[in-house]
Order: C-alpha cells, then structure tokens, then sequence
C-alpha cells in the first residue's frame, strides 16, 4: 500500500476555531513519548479566551534522569507563552511529574497564572473544581517507589507503542494506541479509572460544585456520576485529547488523532537526522524573553533537589512557532 502524502494531509485541516475554553493535561515534555508536534499542530489550530494546563505539562520526573529536550518540545512551551501574551488566559495547575511547580503557586510568571487547583465557572451555570488528580491516587501518596516503577513500565510501553507506530504509517494505517487498548482489556486498569472516577466526583461533592476537570490517568471521559459531571481531558503521550468547553458551556472531548493524522507526527525520533536536543540555558532563555520577565519558567534544569529553575538571560532566538 502506498503511504499517503504528508504534505497534503497536513494542509487538509487548516480553519482555525476558537472555544471560550480549552483544558490540556499529561503532555509530559521531556519524553520521548511524547507528542510535541500533535500538540504543537493543535495549538496552532485551537484557539480559547482561557486555556488550562491540567498538570504533569513537563516531565520533571524524567528529566532528572535523562535530559530529553528537542526543538518541538521548546516549540510547545513558546507557543503556550505566546498565547497567554496575546491575551489568553493560561492558568497551570501543576501536577506530580511538574511538582516542582508547586512551590510557585498562586504566584504568576509573566502571563501564565499558577494554581494549585481552581474553580471554573461553565458558561452554563455549573461551577467546576479543576485540580489533576494525584492526590487522590494512592499509589502517589502512599508507595511512591510503586509509582516510579510504574513510571518506568509505562515509558517502556510508550517505547514499543512508537516502533509499533512507525511500522503502521509506513504501512499507511492510522494511529493506534497500545497503551489505551490494555487499559480498557485489563481488569485491574478497569477497575483503577472507576476507582478514581467515583473519588473524584466525592471530592467535588464535598466542594460544592457540579462538576470536575482533572487529568493524571491518561484517559479521557465526560460522563455523569451521580450528580456530578466527570471531566478527565486525557493526555499527549498516548491518546492526544483534549477537553473543549462551547460558548453554551457542552463540553466536548476532541481526539486530535483522529482530527489529524497521528502518524504523522509519531515519528520524529525515527528521522534519518536525530533533532538535536537542547540544553538546559537553550531552554528557559527563550521562554524568558517570550515572556518578558526574569522569574522561573518549566522546565527545570536537571540540578536541585526540587527541581527549581534559574533564571537564564539570553538573547531571544528565532522561534519555529507561528501566531
């Protein structure tokens, strides 16, 4: 079979469209799992008058062993400032890979609001509790050891899941998400997500809101429990979603693999050149001058024991982000 024309793919979806809000989680830059360049494509395409960053936007976790850091991931983070510049709202609600984060919160940097959770107000009258989730996972608080080998099975399934990507495009067959398959085959993974669904919807319960908006599990849902409307936005290393709230306060779930082909965008690592990764200083320079102020900007350096982030002044580079 042929492989499609990537160029005319990629031209194929070009309307920009704008929602009074827009929720991203789990995109975990500093991986090599994950889909800077999806994001990036969705970002260009989707704009919001507030964006929320969900948690776990960058990898601290990982980048404390290993410094993963290519052009599309710096892509992704200038593309957050620039919006936030130009007037979206961008609130960060950090998470456990960017825990680092919390140590900032209800401060801002620049433009960009940090929160250690928030309450959005739905166009429709119902009030939201936004928060990521950790906390109530208690393989997080309690038996954190588990989490980080749990952390290191999953990049390991994030692994095969590209390879196996790469031979599926080169087949020219559609995205498919090994991890998201066995989360819905295996019982104990089932029973994990209802698990957290339900002490979700308690939490928001016991807030007094109608509604809650998290991520941490990497599985997207809008679904009623109870009286509470469940809101999980997914993530960008295996399934790339979104959670889009219309001027009518819908929430909508949008598989931007599924929008755009995903396999184009899989395999950037199996390139004939490698992209260069770039240091620490390449990293927090640019968003500095993105952002117009000397404070701490994700993501860290891979010294200190929290994973704080000085501050870098450089010359701002010529950016690959367009708008």
């Amino acid at each position: 079979m042929k492989p499609r024309d990537n160029g005319q793919a990629m031209d194929s979806v070009c309307v920009t469209k704008h929602y009074r809000t827009i929720f991203l989680s789990d995109v975990h830059l500093g991986t090599r799992g994950c889909k800077a360049e999806m994001l990036l494509d969705f970002l260009k395409l989707n704009e919001s008058d507030t964006l929320y960053l969900v948690g776990d936007i960058v990898d601290g976790w990982r980048l404390k062993k290993h410094w993963h850091w290519p052009q599309a991931h710096n892509d992704v983070i200038q593309k957050l400032l620039r919006k936030a510049r130009k007037g979206t709202r961008v609130i960060f609600i950090p998470g456990n890979h960017d825990e680092f984060a919390r140590a900032y919160c209800d401060a801002n940097f620049g433009d960009v609001e940090l929160r250690r959770e928030a309450i959005h107000d739905g166009a429709d009258g119902r009030r939201y509790l936004v928060i990521h989730g950790d906390e109530f996972d208690g393989v997080v608080m309690y038996a954190r050891w588990l989490a980080v080998l749990g952390d290191w099975a999953y990049m390991v399934v994030l692994e095969m899941n590209h390879w196996f990507n790469v031979a599926r495009r080169r087949l020219g067959l559609p995205y498919w998400s090994v991890s998201q398959y066995l989360k819905h085959k295996v019982k104990n993974a089932v029973q994990y997500i209802a698990k957290f669904e339900e002490s979700m919807a308690d939490l928001a319960h016991k807030r007094g809101v109608g509604g809650i908006i998290c991520g941490h599990i990497h599985h997207a849902e809008i679904r009623a429990v109870g009286d509470i409307l469940y809101c999980n936005d997914g993530d960008w290393v295996e399934s790339c979603t979104a959670m889009v709230e219309h001027p009518d306060g819908r929430m909508e779930i949008i598989d931007w693999s599924q929008v755009r082909d995903a396999s184009l965008f899989d395999a950037y690592r199996g390139r004939a050149r490698k992209p260069r990764d770039l240091a620490p200083a390449e990293v927090v320079a640019p968003a500095l001058a993105a952002t117009g102020t000397d404070g701490p900007v994700a993501p860290p350096p891979r010294t200190g024991a929290h994973g704080e982030i000085a501050p870098v002044h450089a010359a701002r580079k010529p950016s690959a982000v367009d708008g």
